[in-house]
């Protein structure tokens, strides 16, 4: 099991490492982010930290094989990764460098467009291990790291490595079916626990055949990475983008995740709000348009008429009346205010066309989550990505939490003297 430490800061990596090697992690890796950020000095730090494990620098190699392992070596690396794709001078140069200070070459497929063939490829050239790494814009056309794994083990006579969101489960799979090595990041660093993450991969892949994993679709992964992630981290993922303005939950404590069937409707008429319940089904949040703070074109009756049809919840850029009885309904609701007044059902309007809700563009069919921070829309074509990247802002989030409970300031945590700019 390799341990990628992803991070900034080579004394985080150390402390996580240790933290990791505890749990029963076998190699560490110096993660391309942490080279970038502290140079060779990071591998040095960590060969000197880990003196007895095998420290992988995943240096990402795309061009001068030869020097760039030849640097990675002297620093401490015993395997050096290098792009699957780069061409093959370059792995050749990489492969005699490697042989010439005592290193092993991994080469990493990420985005390799032919990964069976490239495999073989590169095992002839030389390569000591192929990481099989699918990458997010991968996954999301349906392939992933396991699938590709799977044929690239039958193809090769050399050690297969897996790498690219894995957790217990997935890391149990690909034992089962022929991996030598998975090289597990986020799961691990960015744990609140990381010796108990670690700990549970570790039994996961000793005890393969006690797990069970299956491939969810696409919708039913991002409804469950959403449903585990707040609209803050989602905002984060989103860099500040996709949170709507001056759009408050009606009901505290409740979460809501669903596609939007969208409603372009006129102060206070309330037919095509209405009308959308017909067409919403189980799942789905019902986006509204009213523009008026004064006038509400929803209520207790049609947020009953949601609980029958399974609707997830309702969001109205407006007001929305009846507020104790959807209190009581327990549906989520988001709306701007809350008034006395109802409008006429006169018919006008839209139903599923594209709306600004909240100073946001919303499309039928993109992604609403709402919480007490608020409501967030992610468009549907870039869903999957996001929610992963939210994911990845959790668990950072847990594992600084972590950090300052154990502590450390959340300046010092971020070491935000470091990276100000001066």
């Amino acid at each position: 099991m390799q341990v990628a430490l992803d991070l900034l800061e080579t004394d985080r990596a150390i402390s996580i490492g240790q933290e990791a090697l505890e749990g029963g992690a076998d190699w560490i890796e110096a993660g391309t982010p942490l080279i970038k950020s502290e140079g060779m000095d990071a591998i040095r730090s960590l060969r000197e930290a880990f003196s007895g494990n095998i420290i992988v620098a995943d240096m990402k190699i795309a061009d001068t094989g030869s020097m760039e392992v030849e640097m990675a070596a002297k620093a401490g690396a015993d395997i050096i990764v290098i792009l699957g794709s780069a061409d093959d001078s370059t792995v050749l140069e990489a492969v005699r460098a490697a042989k010439k200070y005592g290193s092993r070459i991994m080469a990493d497929l990420i985005s390799v467009n032919e990964p069976v063939t490239r495999s073989k490829e590169l095992e002839e050239l030389g390569v000591d291990i192929i990481n099989v790494h699918a990458g997010i814009d991968q996954q999301m056309t349906g392939q992933d790291s396991l699938s590709i794994m799977k044929k690239v083990v039958r193809e090769v006579n050399i050690q297969v490595a897996v790498a690219g969101g894995l957790d217990a489960d997935s890391c149990a799979v690909a034992v089962q079916e022929g991996a030598d090595i998975v090289v597990v990041g986020g799961n691990i660093v960015r744990s609140a626990d990381v010796t108990a993450s670690s700990k549970a991969i570790r039994e996961a892949v000793d005890s393969p055949s006690v797990r069970a994993y299956s491939k969810k679709s696409i919708d039913e992964e991002i409804r469950s990475i959403l449903g585990s992630v707040s609209t803050p981290n989602i905002s984060d993922a989103m860099h500040r983008k996709g949170a709507m303005q001056d759009i408050f939950p009606m009901l505290a404590g409740k979460r809501m995740i669903g596609k939007a069937v969208t409603v372009q409707t006129f102060k206070g008429d309330w037919a095509k709000a209405v009308e959308a319940i017909d067409e919403a089904g189980p799942g789905d949040v019902i986006v509204i348009y009213n523009g008026s703070r004064h006038v509400a074109p929803w209520g207790g009756l049609a947020t009953q008429s949601c609980l029958n049809k399974g609707i997830a919840g309702v969001v109205i850029d407006g007001a929305v009346r009846d507020i104790d009885d959807i209190r009581t309904l327990d549906l989520p609701v988001f709306a701007t205010c809350h008034v006395p007044n109802a409008g006429e059902p006169k018919g006008f309007g839209e139903i599923n066309a594209e709306i600004v809700c909240g100073n946001q563009t919303v499309k039928p069919g993109d992604y609403i989550v709402g919480d007490d921070n608020g409501v967030v829309v992610i468009p549907k074509e870039h869903a999957y990505e996001i929610a992963r990247r939210a994911k990845e802002v959790e668990k950072t989030e847990q594992r600084l939490f972590e950090e300052i409970r154990r502590g450390a300031t959340l300046s010092e945590v971020m070491k935000l003297k470091k990276w100000e700019k001066h």
